[in-house]
């Protein structure tokens, strides 16, 4: 049964009396067949958003419902491809309409025809039950694709394929439930979109997820299963930290969501996507990525609906016990998506035009991200980050300030620092991390039992830099004690010589843990050489003439990551330079 468009109102329509349609039911709209979401019903009237342009729509047109909810198809195919908000494959859709997308064009988000090498779990009679794995593939030449039981179903099985190649609509195996109907397995599922996939338990914040990036991996460590937030104004920085994180963070996949970003940046950004080298492997990077693009000129609720398609592919293959990480860039445009669609409703609006609701959407978001016990009996997680592009840098407006209250791991970029060529630009007095205590037993059983406490000795420098800073604007450093003036040079120290991180540089653009470890461990030790020295009257000017601050600044490019054994040379080579001023 159909129904009729009554009003239109931007890309919110209206239909009067709707009874045959059901909250939140994807619906075909109009002559086009656009499709649609119904997002709230009355006894009078039903309103429903559309996912495309609405352009030349007209009351009288028809409205039919699917019966289902949005989904997102889940099989072997999703890794390397390219979707925008509602999971349509922009590249087939570019090869075959060419580069402008006209509205009502649909194309499967999984390649029907391409047979998959299947390798079968599970045998006639079986017991099984919902997200056990009956069936495997490789999906690339690095990930396995584990095909499971849907969350929901159980039963047994009463068909089974043998071994062989079969596409992602080929039933492979039938399972009956306990009131005897039967349900078949395929590789492909649907899952809603906005409904988190269920797991069996949530384990608590373990380890870490390692990124290469120093300012990261030791002052503000995010967990495999923690999220965090990365806000910054325009110029701060926030792809360019994003793709470095993608690039060489150790999660087995990569989930890119552009959300509402400008149309050049974002095709620079699929660009540069398909042209990385995984350094794990030297594959493609893109055989363990997906990029969701969905620009500020397509359909703003489209954009709506992006972050949640993103959120779900990633629970999917954290239910295969890989761990995945989801960039969301960024989250302040999915909001505005929400605030446009709230007025097109006219709903009461909250802070700075924001739906009130605002706070409990980016709560769902957030909490979808863990480490998980599943259902298959494996260990997985999403590892959710989210970039945040507050207005004018202005850290209190609605977005940031909501984001801040619901995730554990806050990364503040610094316009001022980006301006000045520090990158990564992140605010070392602004960030912060609640994961430390989490990760503490890892860091100690991993790294060395001192990580943490020489981490908050070079934190706690830079806080009394910060506060020395504003003597020194007033008067000048000349009139500071030694100390103090020791304290400046080791902070410059560790602002340049670690916080700054050359990502174009082969060896300081990703650093292993090892290597962070022994580059603290020698400037605590300059830090503790010259302190001595202090003791015996010997001014700091003296000690920097050396030149021996520089050379600690320069290990980040002249110890390469492959030879750790030429740090250990460093205490040496300080106490040689200061001796020579004696």
């Amino acid at each position: 049964m159909s129904e009729v468009i009554y009003g239109i109102n931007g890309s919110v329509i209206s239909v009067r009396h709707a009874s045959s349609l059901a909250m939140r039911e994807m619906v075909l709209v109009g002559e086009k067949k656009l499709l649609g979401e119904v997002i709230r019903m009355d006894a009078e009237q039903t309103m429903i958003q559309v996912y495309e342009s609405t352009t030349g729509l007209r009351p009288g047109e028809t409205v039919e419902g699917t019966g289902r909810p949005l989904t997102a198809l889940l099989g072997p195919g999703i890794l390397g491809s390219i979707y925008d908000g509602i999971q349509r494959p922009l590249n087939t859709l570019a090869r075959a309409q060419g580069a402008f997308m006209g509205e009502g064009q649909a194309a499967a988000a999984l390649d029907e025809a391409k047979k998959w090498q299947v390798t079968m779990k599970i045998q006639n009679g079986d017991t099984v039950q919902g997200g056990q794995i009956f069936a495997v593939c490789p999906e690339t030449s690095q990930i396995e694709h584990r095909s499971m039981v849907p969350p929901l179903l159980a039963g047994t099985v009463s068909q089974v394929v043998p071994d062989g190649s079969y596409t992602v609509s080929d039933v492979l195996a039938v399972l009956t439930d306990r009131n005897g109907q039967n349900h078949p397995l395929r590789l492909a599922q649907t899952w809603p979109v906005r409904n988190p996939r269920p797991v069996q338990a949530r384990e608590p914040i373990s380890m870490p997820l390692v990124t290469g990036q120093r300012v990261i991996d030791t002052m503000f460590p995010i967990a495999k299963g923690g999220s965090s937030a990365l806000p910054g104004g325009f110029g701060a920085g926030k792809t360019m930290l994003q793709h470095q994180i993608a690039k060489w963070c150790d999660a087995d996949i990569i989930l890119y969501v552009g959300c509402g970003e400008r149309g050049n940046e974002m095709t620079q950004a699929l660009e540069e996507f398909q042209d990385l080298t995984d350094p794990r492997t030297g594959r493609p990077l893109l055989e363990r990525t997906v990029l969701i693009a969905n620009t500020s000129n397509m359909p703003v609720a489209a954009r709506e609906a992006s972050i949640y398609t993103g959120v779900t592919i990633a629970e999917y293959y954290r239910d295969m016990g890989y761990h995945v990480a989801l960039m969301a860039d960024s989250t302040s445009r999915w909001a505005e998506a929400l605030r446009e669609i709230s007025g097109r409703l006219e709903e009461m609006p909250a802070e700075e035009g924001y739906p009130a609701y605002l706070p409990s959407r980016i709560a769902q978001f957030y909490e979808r991200a863990g480490y998980v016990d599943t259902l298959s009996g494996q260990k997985g997680s999403v590892t959710l980050i989210g970039a945040v592009s507050p207005q004018g840098g202005d850290f209190s407006e609605p977005v940031t300030s909501n984001t801040k209250r619901f995730v554990r791991c806050f990364w503040a970029l610094d316009k001022s620092l980006a301006y000045a060529r520090h990158y990564p630009a992140m605010n070392w007095t602004d960030s912060y991390s609640e994961y430390l205590d989490d990760l503490s037993r890892w860091y100690g059983e991993h790294v060395a039992h001192d990580f943490l406490d020489l981490r908050q000795e070079m934190q706690q420098i830079l806080h009394e830099e910060a506060s020395l800073m504003e003597v020194v604007k007033l008067i000048g450093s000349d009139v500071l004690p030694e100390d103090q003036k020791l304290t400046l040079e080791i902070a410059r120290v560790i602002r340049v010589g670690f916080l700054q991180q050359n990502a174009f540089h082969k060896e300081d653009t990703s650093v292993p843990l090892e290597k962070q470890y022994k580059m603290l461990k020698t400037i605590d030790y300059l830090n503790s050489a010259c302190r001595r020295l202090l003791k015996q009257h010997i001014p700091v000017s003296l000690m920097t003439k050396t030149g021996i601050f520089e050379q600690i600044i320069s290990i980040k490019y002249d110890v390469p990551n492959s030879n750790l054994a030429l740090l250990d040379t460093y205490p040496a080579k300080i106490d040689a330079a200061l001796a020579t001023i004696r």
